[in-house]
C-alpha cells in the first residue's frame, strides 16, 4: 500500500524546530498540481529546494513532516507557484496523473499523498468558519487558528470502510458510476454514531442488497487523496446471495472468482492489496484466520 515504505522512517508529529535550510527540499502545490521535477522518462521524482524559492516565499514556509531524518516544507501562498525564482526545470504534475503513471520513488509519493492531506486543509481554512476572521498556523500543535474567536480547526480526517465481500471463492467486485473506473470493493463513508461494523452492514445493504456475517478487522490506511483514513474488513454474505445493485452509485457488481479477478494497475490502495489477499488464497470464508 502506499503507506509501506520501510526501511524509510516517515515522522509526521507536529514540529517547529529549526527553519528550512537552503537544501530542504520544498513541496510546491496548487490547483490541484505539484510542481515536481521529472526524469526524461516522466517518472523518477524530484522536489525543489528552499534556495529555489523567492524571498516572499521562504518566508511563508510551513513544516510538513520529514522522512528518514530530512524536513519537508511547503510555501502558503495564494500563489505557489510564482513562488519559484526559475521554474523552467519543474513541470505541473496532478497527483491522479502520478499515481496512474506508477511514478517513483513510492516513498515520494506516500509524501505528496500526505502533502494533498495537509495542504489542501490549509486552503479551505484560510478564514475561520465562526466569525470570518483570517486563520494563522497555531504555534504548540498541527492546527489552524482564530485569533479574533480563538477557535481552532484541526486536519480533518475522514473515516471509511472498505469492504471484501466473500461468497464462496466469490468476492464481491464493484465499480464506481462515475470518477474512479477500475474494480472496486464495497465502501462508504462512517456516519455519525456508528460503528465501524455497523458502517460494513450499511453500505453493503445500501449498494449490493446484501445482508452480511462475520465481519472481520483486516487492515487500516490514511488515504491522503480525500482525507481519508480507511478501514478494511471481510465478511461474508449472509442468505441469498443475489445482488440488488444501487445504480445511482455503482454502474456494476458482480460475484466474480478468485482467478478471474482483475487488480488495479497501482498497488498503492487498501481495496487492490484487499482484492489481492482474496485472489491469492490467503482469505477465505466460514471464519477462517487472516494471514
Amino acid at each position: 500500500m502506499i503507506q509501506d515504505i520501510k526501511p524509510h522512517v516517515f515522522r509526521n508529529e507536529f514540529s517547529r524546530r529549526a527553519p528550512a535550510a537552503d537544501n530542504s527540499p520544498v513541496i510546491l502545490y496548487q490547483s490541484g498540481s505539484f510542481l515536481l521535477g521529472l526524469d526524461e522518462t516522466g517518472h523518477e521524482i524530484r522536489f525543489p529546494t528552499a534556495a529555489d524559492l523567492t524571498e516572499e516565499a521562504r518566508e511563508s514556509l510551513m513544516y510538513l513532516f520529514e522522512l528518514d531524518g530530512i524536513r519537508y516544507y511547503a510555501p502558503v501562498l495564494p500563489d505557489v507557484f510564482s513562488a519559484m525564482s526559475d521554474h523552467a526545470a519543474y513541470t505541473p504534475r496532478q497527483l491522479t496523473e502520478l499515481r496512474r503513471t506508477g511514478s517513483e520513488p513510492k516513498e515520494y509519493m506516500f509524501l505528496l499523498f500526505t502533502a494533498y492531506h495537509l495542504l489542501e486543509w490549509v486552503r479551505a481554512n484560510r478564514f475561520c468558519g465562526c466569525c470570518g476572521g483570517m486563520m494563522k498556523q497555531d504555534e504548540t500543535e498541527r492546527a489552524m487558528f482564530c485569533p479574533a474567536c480563538r477557535r481552532k480547526v484541526y486536519p480533518r480526517i475522514n473515516p471509511a470502510v472498505i469492504i471484501g465481500v466473500i461468497n464462496g471463492d466469490r468476492l464481491l467486485i464493484t465499480r464506481y458510476r462515475s470518477g474512479y473506473g477500475l474494480n472496486a470493493l464495497v465502501a462508504g463513508f462512517t456516519e455519525i454514531g456508528e460503528t465501524f461494523e455497523e458502517t460494513v452492514a450499511r453500505e453493503v445493504m445500501e449498494e449490493a442488497g446484501l445482508r452480511v456475517k462475520n465481519i472481520r478487522y483486516y487492515k487500516s490506511q490514511p488515504w491522503g487523496i480525500a482525507a481519508d483514513i480507511l478501514t478494511g474488513y471481510y465478511c461474508e454474505v449472509d442468505g441469498d446471495d443475489t445482488i440488488h445493485m444501487d445504480s445511482s452509485e455503482l454502474k456494476y457488481a458482480e460475484w466474480v472468482a478468485r482467478d478471474e479477478i482483475e487488480l488495479q494497475p497501482s498497488p498503492y490502495s487498501l481495496t487492490n492489496e484487499m482484492m489481492q489477499q482474496f485472489r491469492d488464497g490467503h482469505i477465505h470464508a466460514l471464519d477462517a484466520d487472516i494471514h
